[in-house]
């Protein structure tokens, strides 16, 4: 088990989605500090601290759940940087999306995902999927310090 509760920094560029997401995440019991960005361009400013983020407001994610299909930069873009960049690298990324193409599925584990979920069509689907995130995540895994 984890000494300190991580962040979750999840990029979803659909409100709905994101409000949907709190919603199943308490209801799975899930009491992580979320963090929302909304297409690849702010994940990383995010990531780096740029702009409008810094170290007060962008705690470093110990898990990024991260949308594929995002306007600006889309997820596949952004994990190819995280996953190219030292400081980055090492923080595990699990897509979630709605997107089961076989084609995407490969792309994103050659890139480096911890793993790809297929976004459940029901909110009790989607309770489920986090309730099996946050034991598998939050719960079994050692997951690396970051800063």
């Amino acid at each position: 088990m984890n000494k300190q509760p991580i962040h979750i920094l999840i990029a979803e560029d659909d409100k709905d989605d994101q409000l949907l997401t709190t919603e199943a995440f308490e209801e799975a019991r899930i009491h992580n500090e979320l963090h929302f960005v909304e297409d690849g361009e702010e994940l990383l400013d995010y990531l780096h601290r740029r702009g409008k983020y810094n170290a007060e407001n962008a705690p470093k994610p110990g898990l990024l759940i991260l949308d594929l299909n995002m306007p600006r930069k889309d997820g596949r873009e952004a994990l190819m940087e995280i996953k190219k960049d030292p400081a980055l690298r090492r923080i595990p990324v699990l897509v979630l999306t709605t997107s089961s193409a076989e084609q995407d599925i490969v792309a994103t584990y050659e890139l480096g995902v911890a793993g790809y979920v297929v976004k459940p069509v029901t909110f009790d689907g989607l309770v489920k999927a986090f309730e099996s995130v946050g034991n598998y995540w939050l719960e079994v895994v050692h997951l690396p310090g970051f800063e």
